[in-house]
């Protein structure tokens, strides 16, 4: 069964507890800045890794240093839901081991 669409209220709440994350355009995003293209590109691969763990995948955006992650659900009508942030929790769970900011 897929994660029901949350409101706008449980999106603000849940953000309150993710700092770096916001809401935009039926998606939460993050823009994560590192000291190399070589640790952002280890950071998309250690991404990667959980999203085919939690079989729930988010765009991800690779800069020079940077890396963009930005996620709704599909198959709730491209809205925000609960595996949205549960997967944002792991991304920044891997962030600080990768030195990003």
């Amino acid at each position: 069964m897929a994660d029901e669409p949350l409101s706008q209220k449980e999106i603000e709440d849940r953000l309150r507890e993710l700092p770096g994350w916001a809401f935009e355009d039926d998606r939460i995003i993050r823009t994560y800045r590192l000291g190399s293209h070589f640790a952002a590109s280890a950071l998309v691969a250690h991404i990667a890794g959980v999203q085919d763990e939690l079989n729930h995948h988010s765009d991800l955006t690779l800069g020079y240093n940077t890396v963009r992650v930005s996620v709704n659900t599909h198959s709730a009508g491209d809205a925000v839901t609960g595996a949205d942030f549960e997967l944002a929790e792991r991304v920044e769970a891997l962030a600080p081991s990768h030195g990003a900011s």
